[in-house]
């Protein structure tokens, strides 16, 4: 592959050097904010040696590449398009505002939640490990190393208020160290441990109010309405704070006001928000059981292709954090869509003899088994339609198989082959099996419905 040469071609495929606004790249695909995306000629960008799939996501035009490649054609493509190299935070930012206002409340949500994930989901898999050990009998719950081991598993939901409001107020164009205090403030010891309510709390009257003292341990959306409110209160006082006294006054009075309000208003509602969608949720799973699985197993790789799943964090973590829950019961049902599209996208490998569509399949096909199907739905199955339809099918019977058996997980962000390191250890083999509807459902019908795969 000549990377100069991709590099040149692409320009008039995008509308020319005008049409650029930014370039810049994550680890597989190169990210481009274009003044008109309807200029874009993107069979013909397929068809370049070496795309893997293009595609509009979230306002970018993302062309597909390959690991160990993108930054080489990102290099070459600066130069030969005449423009400055952009990072992957600044071309977000640019493309942003093209989004509408539901796509940036999504963008905003996970933009929030990607830098926790790791932190979840090294406790969730500590978590179900330990889960598993403890059924078996394997150590005594007592001990001194179960209980230190405990203490790790449970750390980052004890402290997700904190985390969040990190990350939160960096979002919100807050100071992130006063948004993190802020989720302390939810979280101090003089708060009742929100999974410690049912043997009690005490209340404090407050000017003829009474205050619930329950902390925010594990809660989403109190610190996310809190961090927000306390972002707009510090941009106001820097406007009206003197300079010489911004440095004292504006965090003192920030962190006064915003945490009065988060105890006394906020919080509360924040609170009856999560539960409200945590109840609305399992009551669908409760109730509508498989049908609700095959649903959302269904639509999930619909929605995938808008963006907006990425704001399903935030409700993942609302579920883990629930005393009354507990648990992810839908990210289960995500791996399924997500393997199903692997499914579906493999398939096409036994359908065509055209050298580049296999060379983009396999690695696709891979890809999403691992949890990431970016490659597959772009790059292969929504080109042919028909693989993707087979995903759907494919998602949907493993998306009920996985509800109707109460197949469970204990953190977030890992799906697919990865996601076994956090199913709950009584739900392992009813996940594979899962797997294996889905992947195979998907795979058959794509393979068995016909349509056109043309050489390139």
């Amino acid at each position: 592959m000549d990377v100069n040469q991709v590099a040149r071609q692409l320009v008039p495929l995008l509308g020319g050097k005008e049409n650029i606004a930014t370039a810049a790249h994550c680890a597989t695909r190169l990210r481009l904010v274009l003044v008109d995306d309807s200029l874009v000629q993107k069979e013909a960008i397929e068809a370049l040696d070496g795309v893997k799939g293009c595609f509009s996501n979230a306002g970018q035009i993302q062309i597909i590449f390959g690991s160990g490649i993108v930054n080489k054609v990102h290099a070459a493509f600066i130069q030969a398009a005449g423009i400055s190299e952009s990072s992957k935070s600044e071309a977000a930012d640019i493309a942003a505002r093209k989004l509408n206002p539901f796509q940036r409340l999504a963008r905003l949500l996970s933009n929030i939640f990607v830098p926790i994930i790791p932190a979840i989901v090294a406790s969730g898999l500590l978590m179900g490990l330990l889960g598993m050990v403890k059924t078996y009998g394997w150590v005594n719950a007592d001990s001194a190393l179960f209980v230190m081991l405990d203490m790790c598993s449970s750390a980052a939901f004890i402290i997700l208020p904190i985390l969040i409001g990190f990350t939160a107020a960096r979002e919100f164009g807050g100071n992130p160290y006063l948004g993190a205090t802020l989720g302390g403030i939810l979280t101090h010891p003089a708060l009742t441990n929100a999974w410690g309510v049912a043997s009690g709390f005490h209340t404090m009257n407050f000017f003829g109010l009474e205050i619930a003292m329950i902390g925010y341990q594990g809660t989403v959306f109190p610190v996310l309405l809190a961090v927000w409110f306390m972002s707009l209160i510090e941009k106001r006082l820097r406007r009206i704070v003197p300079d010489a006294l911004d440095i004292i006054l504006t965090p003192f009075l920030t962190v006064i006001i915003s945490g009065f309000v988060a105890l006394l208003i906020i919080g509360p509602a924040g609170r009856m928000l999560g539960d409200g969608i945590s109840l609305v949720l399992s009551t669908l799973i409760a109730h509508a059981g498989w049908l609700a699985g095959g649903i959302f197993g269904g639509l999930y790789s619909v929605i995938v292709i808008t963006g907006v799943h990425h704001s399903f964090h935030a409700i993942e973590a609302g579920l883990l954090g629930n005393p009354s829950i507990g648990v992810n019961f839908l990210l289960p049902i995500w791996s399924m869509a997500n393997v199903a599209q692997g499914g579906a996208c493999l398939a096409v490998w036994f359908k065509t003899r055209d050298v580049k569509t296999r060379s983009i399949v396999l690695p696709s096909a891979f890809s999403a088994m691992l949890g990431i199907t970016e490659a597959a739905i772009f790059g292969v199955n929504l080109r042919f339609i028909k693989p993707f339809i087979a995903g759907i099918i494919g998602g949907a019977l493993g998306g009920a198989w996985v509800v109707a058996m109460h197949v469970n997980m204990t953190a977030v962000g890992l799906t697919a082959l990865p996601g076994m390191a956090i199913v709950q250890a009584s739900s392992i083999v009813n996940y594979l099996i899962g797997m294996l509807i889905a992947f195979g459902v998907a795979f058959t019908v794509s393979l068995l419905l016909k349509y056109k795969i043309e050489a390139r």
